[in-house]
């Protein structure tokens, strides 16, 4: 035994629907990519805020350190993609992640690929929405969309790249307006997209090594 922080998850997750996943769902999705030459990729979208504060610093023992910034609240949303070969793409925008978002984002995405996209993506309501499957209906050799069971972030590889986002971007943002809020937040996925090295370190989290094939039963 040892002392440890608990690991969150949801008393709505069922852990049925999180066995089949691994048991079944993922090696299907694996091997249908495969079969048709296409690409797996993992997407979220996340939220940044001006008044969020994460992570630690260093201070003199005793007093807290200040971090300083605007006092005005406005916010920037983004949604990211990351594929099993290590490919980042992403898109930065201001209003919610609507239908109209979701359609914009698979569509940019499905331009960058040559082959057919097998998306990863949670329940949200914009994933399901009657225009995201039109579109999915008028282009079926370009993007498939896969659903992870409910209420199970740690399945997604794209939550360990929003993780990353909200400890990295506090520790040199002063964005005093939405525009530069924005601006920040696209330089960091930008700078993640020419680190490799980096973005094939996500694979490493332990909930998610079963992308890779390895037991997530043995970490």
């Amino acid at each position: 035994m040892s002392f440890q922080r608990p690991d969150k998850r949801a008393v709505e997750q069922d852990p049925e629907a999180v066995a089949r996943w691994h048991a079944e769902t993922w090696p299907r999705i694996r091997a249908k990519a495969k079969a048709e030459g296409g690409e797996i990729l993992f997407a979220d979208q996340v939220g940044i805020r001006s008044d969020q504060v994460t992570g630690r610093t260093w201070g003199e023992k005793g007093k807290t350190p200040i971090v300083r910034r605007s006092d005005n609240r406005f916010s920037v949303n983004a949604m990211s993609a990351i594929s099993t070969k290590g490919r980042m793409h992403l898109m930065v925008f201001t209003e919610s992640c609507t239908t109209e978002v979701m359609c914009r984002f698979i569509d940019r995405l499905a331009g960058h690929f040559e082959t057919k996209v097998h998306l990863v993506v949670d329940g949200h309501s914009a994933h399901r929405s009657k225009k995201v499957r039109d579109w999915l209906a008028a282009h079926p050799d370009d993007v498939e969309l896969h659903f992870l069971p409910p209420f199970s972030p740690e399945l997604n590889l794209d939550e360990l790249v929003n993780a990353d986002l909200k400890y990295s971007l506090p520790r040199q943002h002063r964005a005093r307006n939405q525009d530069e809020l924005s601006a920040e937040t696209r330089r960091f996925f930008c700078r993640r997209q020419r680190q490799p090295h980096t973005v094939r370190g996500y694979f490493g989290g332990p909930h998610i090594r079963y992308i890779l094939g390895e037991n997530p039963m043995s970490f």
